[in-house]
């Protein structure tokens, strides 16, 4: 009773708070923001602009008469975002708060909504459908797996705030409770309710996510919960961690000596990653004409424009595999410098995480900054080989509406984070 006395006179004294505030205070942000983690996002974007153009122009005149196509919706979709993210950037935290159960149902209904009326995308040699976008008018779609992880990472946040310290019993009170049978299931489902409920969660938007055959999307879900889970939630004992790190390397070991019990065009990948030269002109091809590129780019590139391999070599090549353009056209040194500015980002925004009075906020940072991590590392993993070919969206680069929209949006958000932060030592 004590633990739950706590926490309602902490949420009664927020009421009370907020009670007294002047309207326009409980909605908006006060304050400046982080100019330099804005900075380095408006830099990202504009370069991820100028190199998704040069990769994609030849393929947008082959596919629709237009050189200029996907720059052009690519460019309304970054300007809107902007807006977007300079808008989210005034919203008070409290406000974000309140989005967080509704944001999380409204992801779990796109998701199922997905399941049953999606776009006619489908990979006839793989006999697949993909259900991974739901049909707009004017021709423009949503995915709901973007709306779902930043709906996870706004739950968890504000889940793992709220439950931040549930009640510890005294040692004596333990000892009691674990003389009888009634007393060790009560202290086990006080230990591990909230933890179930955040596993619950993550496992339900993981399986809605993979029933749209979209592994990738499956994968960095799930590697966002697990993450947020380990960073958010103190109470779970070491040994839960390395229960579940040989679980996942048991996981991949099966997925990668019997890719067969996966759906077939994430089978096909797979088998393709295990042997480079099975197939080189056909399911490697897309990998073989990567590493090319990169090849050909060396220390400096050929220049900005004059990729080869974008010239209906490299398939789609403005889309997951927008890097290798990069590294053909501005060389080793331009890419790594690019990867520089992502490891600025990530770094800027734990900074502002740990220096962020609210336990809420401090999280939602952290989750944004590790999804725009780990898509990176992953994308980067799969155009250099390293990794199976996933079909993970560069952040930033990769043309998609919906996932440019979104990742602004998350922007926006660690911008009004920043705004209630302590000030960051330079």
């Amino acid at each position: 009773m004590a633990g739950i006395s706590k926490t309602a006179a902490r949420e009664g004294w927020r009421a009370q708070r907020r009670a007294k505030e002047p309207l326009r205070r409980q909605l908006l942000a006060y304050g400046g923001f982080d100019f330099p983690f804005m900075l380095i996002v408006i830099v990202l974007l504009g370069i991820g602009l100028v190199m998704m153009f040069s990769a994609g122009y030849v393929n947008a005149l082959r596919k629709y008469g237009d050189a200029y196509y996907f720059i052009k919706r690519q460019l309304g979709y970054a300007l809107g975002g902007v807006a977007l993210m300079f808008v989210i950037s005034k919203i008070n935290l409290n406000m974000l708060r309140r989005f967080a159960i509704p944001g999380l149902g409204l992801a779990f209904l796109l998701l199922v909504v997905v399941l049953f009326y999606h776009t006619n995308l489908s990979d006839a040699t793989a006999q697949e459908d993909f259900k991974r976008w739901i049909p707009l008018p004017g021709g423009m779609t949503v995915q709901p797996s973007e709306v779902g992880k930043l709906a996870l990472i706004l739950f968890y946040a504000y889940a793992m705030e709220k439950y931040q310290r549930p009640h510890y019993t005294k040692a004596s009170e333990q000892a009691l409770l674990r003389s009888t049978e009634a007393g060790r299931l009560k202290a086990f489902w006080h230990r591990w309710r909230y933890t179930g409920l955040y596993m619950a969660v993550l496992l339900l938007m993981v399986a809605l996510v993979f029933l749209e055959n979209h592994v990738s999307g499956t994968v960095i879900t799930l590697g966002i919960g697990a993450l947020m889970i380990f960073v958010g939630e103190q109470r779970i004992p070491l040994w839960f961690y390395g229960l579940v790190a040989v679980i996942a390397v048991a996981a991949v070991a099966v997925f990668y000596t019997h890719p067969e019990i996966l759906p077939a065009y994430a089978a096909k990948r797979i088998i393709a990653f295990k042997d480079p030269m099975l197939d080189p002109t056909g399911d490697n091809w897309q990998i073989t004409q990567s590493l090319l590129a990169i090849g050909s780019g060396g220390w400096f590139g050929l220049g900005w424009g004059e990729s080869i391999q974008k010239h209906l070599y490299l398939p789609e090549p403005q889309n997951d595999f927008v890097f290798a353009i990069v590294c053909e056209e501005i060389g080793f040194i331009g890419a790594f410098a690019i990867l520089l500015l992502f490891v600025a980002l990530v770094w800027r925004g734990f900074m502002i995480a740990l220096h962020t009075k609210e336990r809420f906020g401090s999280l939602l940072v952290i989750g944004i900054v590790l999804q725009v991590g780990m898509q990176t590392a992953l994308n980067i993993g799969v155009v250099t080989g390293v990794l199976p070919n996933t079909g993970i969206p560069l952040p930033f680069f990769s043309a998609g509406g919906t996932a440019l929209l979104m990742l602004l949006a998350e922007m926006g958000i660690v911008l009004a984070v920043s705004r209630v932060a302590r000030e960051i030592k330079r």
